[in-house]
């Protein structure tokens, strides 16, 4: 008999954060998401623009995933201290 167990995740590996200020004509956005690479480490994805734009890339690498979710949680503090929930 074999069980399996579902793991609830504690650390999000995806997360998707706006900013909008009608009064500045500020409508941002900013996602990360946490993807394997093909080495046995992980990526760090981040994508940031205007709503509705394509916006820009940027991939950073990490030896082990425990770590990717440690960038991604500093950035998500960084980017709610400026507004961005």
């Amino acid at each position: 008999m074999s069980h399996s167990v579902a793991q609830l995740e504690v650390f999000p590996t995806d997360l998707q954060m706006r900013r909008i200020d009608p009064a500045c004509n500020m409508r941002r956005f900013y996602r990360m998401s946490i993807q394997p690479d093909l080495f046995g480490g992980a990526s760090l994805v981040r994508e940031w623009g205007r709503i509705g734009a394509r916006g820009q890339m940027m991939i950073e690498q990490h030896p082990d995933e425990g770590r990717a979710v440690t960038a991604l949680m500093k950035l998500a503090a960084v980017k709610k201290r400026r507004g961005y929930a």
